[in-house]
């Protein structure tokens, strides 16, 4: 039998980003969430109006508070807006959570444990659950940044582990750090924010964990495609345009470490290759990728310009 959740923290606030969110998935996390966090906070990035309606009924039910962006302003801008409503309301921690991701009964509360004890030995920037992914089962595991590769790290239940960075949903963060680290890059929009703010955090002295006790569905892309070379999860030309570009936009911050970038280059460079020869719209996706390849080098950044790609 699943142990009851409990409120394992009265000043745990829950963001949420949304943008045209599956109702279904959503309403099953907030029910997940609510006994878990002592506030919830919906940030909407401009879904349709049938949409928001519906919205403004789940943040009834679930005694959660609405904000509804006239434009999508990007995941970076909108998890800043919910942290701002949660500091504004005396939280201690945010905890940051996509649309589509479902946390364990426990979760926050094995989250909490773990950041308590490993705070004691370090400063730590933030604490993250295994993800599962929602499609197939398959564990993520934790990465350390290496070279030629990086280190994949499976974790087990009752380990931790120190890692380089912390995908955005399930983490939970002090919010002490984010006064100290600052908050998400407005300017990467959408892509590789949690990339860009974990290797921030790391270079101001913090730690990131992952928690073998804690643990949370998520999904990943649009899809999973077999091709050659292996698996890939597919995206969306758009989608494309800003994982180049942010990636190339990384290579020129201090807090990136090196080694990430020499083996990142390689890997850019195939998923240009795979995603503009094996994977539909072929030609979309070229242009797209080729289009933030030349804004990263350009220094460009917020959001995609029409004429980009």
């Amino acid at each position: 039998m699943q142990r009851q959740p409990q409120l394992t923290d009265s000043r745990t606030h829950a963001v949420i980003v949304t943008y045209k969110p599956d109702l279904a998935a959503l309403e099953a996390q907030l029910a997940r969430l609510r006994p878990q966090v002592s506030a919830i906070a919906i940030i909407d990035n401009a879904s349709e109006e049938t949409a928001r309606i519906a919205l403004r009924d789940l943040a009834k039910r679930f005694d959660a508070m609405l904000l509804e962006n006239e434009n999508n302003l990007g995941i970076a801008t909108a998890l800043n807006q919910g942290i701002a409503c949660a500091r504004e309301k005396g939280a201690s921690h945010v905890l940051l959570m996509d649309q589509d991701s479902l946390p364990a009964n426990d979760m926050v509360e094995m989250l909490h444990a773990a950041l308590a004890r490993l705070s004691m030995h370090e400063k730590v920037a933030a604490v993250g659950p295994v993800a599962e992914d929602l499609r197939d089962g398959v564990l993520a595991p934790f990465v350390r940044v290496g070279f030629p590769l990086n280190r994949k790290i499976a974790v087990a239940r009752g380990e931790t582990v120190r890692c380089d960075f912390l995908i955005t949903s399930g983490s939970l963060v002090p919010m002490a750090v984010i006064d100290s680290v600052g908050g998400m890059d407005e300017g990467l929009f959408i892509d590789n924010v949690d990339l860009e703010w974990s290797f921030r955090s790391a270079r101001a002295g913090h730690a990131l964990y992952g928690i073998g006790d804690a643990r949370m569905g998520h999904r990943i892309g649009d899809g999973v495609r077999r091709l050659p070379l292996g698996a890939s999860f597919v995206h969306s030309p758009v989608r494309l345009y800003y994982m180049m570009r942010n990636r190339i936009l990384l290579y020129r911050r201090i807090a990136t470490p090196w080694l990430w970038i020499a083996q990142d280059i390689p890997r850019a460079l195939l998923k240009l290759l795979r995603f503009s020869l094996l994977v539909r719209p072929r030609r979309a996706n070229a242009l797209a990728m080729l289009a933030g390849v030349k804004d990263g080098l350009l220094g460009r950044t917020g959001a995609k310009s029409d004429n980009a790609g």
